[in-house]
C-alpha cells in the first residue's frame, strides 16, 4: 500500500491521541498512513477536492460533500460497524403528544445547523411526516460546534435539556445518545418518551479522493480490518473510537442526508459559502 494521508477532524482532544493509536497499528502490520488534522469538515473536504489528503474520515454530511463535489466520482472505504443502521429518535416528555402532527405549532428542538442526526435527517423526517420546515413548527437551534457536524454532541444535549425544562416541546438526539443518557441518568426515562423515530441511515466513514487506486483502498480497509476487539491493545484503539469490529461502507446508508440536502434547497451549498 503506497503511503496514505489521512484527515480527521478534531471534534474532541482525543481523536490526536486516537490517530496516533492507529498510524502505530498500520506500521505494525507493514504500511504506513500520515494523519492531517482538520478543525472543521468543510477544510477537510476542500483538502481531499484538492488532493492535499487522499482519505478523509467523515462524517455523513462531509461524505455528502464529497460526493456532489467530485460529481459522485468519491470512492468510500470502510466504516465502524456502530456506524451502520442508526436512527434517530423524537424525544417528547410523558404523555403529552399521541403523534407526529400533534407538534404542529409547537416549538421543535434540535442540535446544530449542520448535525445530520439532530437536525437535518430530523426535518427531512418530520417533512415526510407533514410537518413542513419554516411553516408547521418553530425551531429552536441549539449551534454548538458548528463546522463539525453534530459530532460534538453538544448541541443534541443542550437541546434535550431544553425539553426537560419545558422549553421546547419536542427534541431529537441519536438513538446511541439517548440510550446513554437514559443510562447513566441524564434522563429521567419516566419522564420522557420516543415520539417516533427516523429511517435508519449509516454514519461516519472513509471517503477517498476518486485517484486513490482501488488496490490501496482495499489495502487501508483489510489492516483496518484486523483490528480485534479481543485484543488489548487494539480494544484501547476501538473503544475510543466508539466500535467493537471494522466493517464495510456502503453508499445506500447515505440516502437519508441525501434527500434532507434536497429538501432544504441543496443545504451544503449554501452553509459551505457561508462558512
Amino acid at each position: 500500500m503506497n503511503k496514505l494521508k489521512v484527515g480527521a477532524v478534531i471534534y474532541a482532544p482525543r481523536v490526536t491521541v486516537i490517530w496516533e493509536l492507529i498510524e502505530k497499528f498500520y506500521k505494525e502490520n507493514g504500511a504506513e498512513i500520515e494523519p492531517v488534522f482538520f478543525k472543521d469538515y468543510k477544510l477537510q473536504v476542500d483538502a481531499l477536492i484538492n488532493k492535499d489528503i487522499d482519505v478523509a474520515w467523515n462524517s455523513p454530511l462531509a461524505q455528502l460533500d464529497a460526493r456532489l463535489r467530485t460529481d459522485k466520482k468519491e470512492k468510500i472505504g470502510c466504516m465502524r460497524d456502530t456506524d451502520r443502521d442508526r436512527r434517530t429518535y423524537l424525544v417528547v416528555k410523558k404523555d403529552r403528544f399521541k403523534e407526529i402532527s400533534d407538534l404542529k405549532g409547537k416549538t421543535i428542538g434540535f442540535g446544530a445547523i449542520d448535525s445530520p442526526q439532530a437536525r437535518l435527517i430530523p426535518i427531512n423526517h418530520l417533512h415526510k411526516n407533514g410537518l413542513e420546515f419554516g411553516k408547521d413548527y418553530e425551531e429552536k437551534r441549539f449551534d454548538i460546534g458548528v463546522g463539525l457536524h453534530g459530532d460534538h454532541v453538544g448541541g443534541e444535549l443542550d437541546s434535550m435539556k431544553a425539553l426537560l425544562n419545558d422549553e421546547v416541546d419536542a427534541t431529537f438526539c441519536l438513538d446511541l445518545n439517548y440510550d446513554a443518557w437514559i443510562a447513566d441518568g441524564t434522563i429521567d426515562k419516566n419522564a420522557v418518551e420516543v415520539l417516533d423515530k427516523t429511517d435508519y441511515f449509516d454514519h461516519c466513514v472513509f471517503t477517498f479522493n476518486p485517484e486513490v487506486s482501488d488496490e490501496d483502498i482495499k489495502a487501508f480497509d483489510e489492516i483496518m480490518m484486523r483490528m480485534d476487539y479481543n485484543k488489548k491493545e487494539d480494544k484501547e484503539i476501538m473503544d475510543l473510537e466508539g466500535l467493537t469490529k471494522w466493517v464495510d461502507g456502503r453508499y445506500d446508508g447515505f440516502k437519508q442526508i441525501t434527500e434532507a440536502n434536497e429538501y432544504l434547497g441543496n443545504f451544503l451549498e449554501g452553509f459551505n459559502s457561508a462558512n
